[in-house]
């Protein structure tokens, strides 16, 4: 099975007293070239993509993306409908806001109400936790095509591990929406406004992808940067157990809390399934290629301080070279060098991460394989990256080095279960983060 999968709107579709708080209302215009036909989508800095950057204030501390994960196009319409998510934050802090994005969508986004409370479990929340959340001032807005808002600050505190429910109330039809398709985590939806509800009897259908909700940013009294797990989907978390916070960026997140003294990193999972370096995935909801994402959804984080790049796979597994031409192992080596480039102009480091082997997986060949292993070695020697990560080496069989290990094998001979999840975590040396 390729990371290339049926899309999931065939298996799966949703069913049919106010605070007042500091406002900081942001709507950017947002680059996303060749994502959405007859949708003019003007480019801006990466700083617009979410509303704070890193900013270090002396009296709180940072402010950094606790949870963000990338969207993509092509997701299912609603209307009249209230769409409750989980949001699981990688670190403490407070003073939240949240975004939301319209920014794959060719329609205007209009909201009734949105609130965020803390899970008690499934979609209930506690009781009296329940804050309704504001764009400048406004408990209602419209997201033009294209374009994100971030909300004001709310007055909640999240601590490490803690789920958030973020609750959108859609009053008309959305047409198709800005999703994350694979959210490894559930959904809650209703019909009618149930937005401000403690009970989840309201909630009668149940998916697993995120509409319209990309970011959980806070301020952390420890964490000093945020870092972004950039790639597809085994980063993403495909064939993890739902609802468990198994995937290696979310174990990567626990084992930082659990160093000495306060956790000073954020982790976001910025990973597609299916997405690719070097082009756009035929599949829409797969993703436009890193080359053009890779500034928004990676560079435009709060706080971001490191990247980890692990992603080409995809490429290598459709022979997917630029302009349709066959892929080389150079091609992604200048992928890379792009991105990297791009990281540098930003002053953010990017770590490369080695490709894992896939043989008994329908993308491996003995050319495909060839590409991987110069890839890697590249990825190992050639100087480019600020840090190397060897998951090839960490999760290949010993006597079979083509193959996963068959200890952290899902069944589908390329993406690991929740032991390799955890392996692949525990790969990584934490001294090549930034602090």
């Amino acid at each position: 099975m390729s990371h290339e999968r049926r899309h999931p709107a065939a298996r799966r579709r949703p069913g049919g007293g106010a605070l007042r708080f500091p406002a900081r209302f942001r709507l950017g215009v947002l680059a996303a070239a060749g994502a959405l036909a007859g949708v003019a989508l003007a480019a801006v800095p990466p700083s617009t993509a979410h509303a704070a950057d890193g900013t270090v204030s002396a009296a709180r501390g940072t402010r950094v993306s606790a949870w963000s994960p990338s969207m993509t196009t092509a997701g299912p319409a609603f209307a009249d409908q209230t769409i409750r998510m989980v949001a699981h934050s990688s670190v403490a802090g407070s003073d939240i806001r949240i975004t939301l994005s319209n920014r794959y969508s060719d329609t205007p986004l209009d909201l009734g109400a949105v609130d965020v409370a803390v899970q008690e479990d499934g979609g209930a929340a506690k009781r009296g936790t329940t804050r309704n959340v504001t764009f400048g001032h406004s408990r209602t807005l419209t997201i033009p095509a294209g374009q994100e808002a971030v909300s004001d600050t709310l007055p909640i505190s999240v601590d490490a591990g803690e789920n958030l429910l973020v609750s959108l109330y859609v009053p008309g039809a959305t047409g198709m929406s800005t999703w994350h398709s694979d959210a490894f985590d559930t959904t809650y939806i209703a019909a009618g406004n149930h937005s401000g509800d403690d009970s989840a009897q309201a909630f009668g259908s149940t998916t697993t992808s995120w509409y319209y909700l990309a970011g959980l940013d806070v301020v952390s009294p420890s964490a000093r940067g945020t870092v972004v797990a950039f790639g597809d989907s085994i980063t993403d978390g495909y064939h993890s157990s739902t609802g468990t916070y198994t995937r290696w960026p979310d174990i990567l997140g626990r084992r930082l809390g659990a160093e000495p003294g306060p956790q000073r990193l954020g982790v976001v999972d910025a990973g597609i399934g299916g997405n690719r370096v070097l082009t756009d995935v035929p599949n829409l909801w797969q993703g436009v290629s890193a080359l053009k994402r890779f500034r928004h959804d990676a560079l435009g984080q709060p706080g971001v301080k490191d990247v980890i790049l692990f992603e080409g796979i995809n490429d290598i597994g459709n022979n997917a070279g630029p302009g349709g031409a066959p892929l080389t192992a150079q091609d992604l080596a200048d992928g890379y060098r792009t991105l990297i480039d791009e990281a540098h102009a930003a002053h953010v480091r990017v770590i490369g991460a080695t490709l894992m082997p896939d043989e008994g997986n329908g993308y491996f060949t003995p050319a495909a394989e060839a590409i991987r292993t110069s890839v890697n070695q590249w990825i190992r020697t050639g100087g480019a990256f600020d840090g190397v990560i060897d998951f090839d080496r960490v999760m290949r069989d010993p006597a079979h080095p083509s193959a996963l290990d068959p200890r952290y094998d899902s069944g589908d001979h390329i993406h690991p279960d929740d032991a390799g999840m955890a392996a692949m975590a525990d790969a990584i040396d934490l001294r090549l983060l930034r602090t």
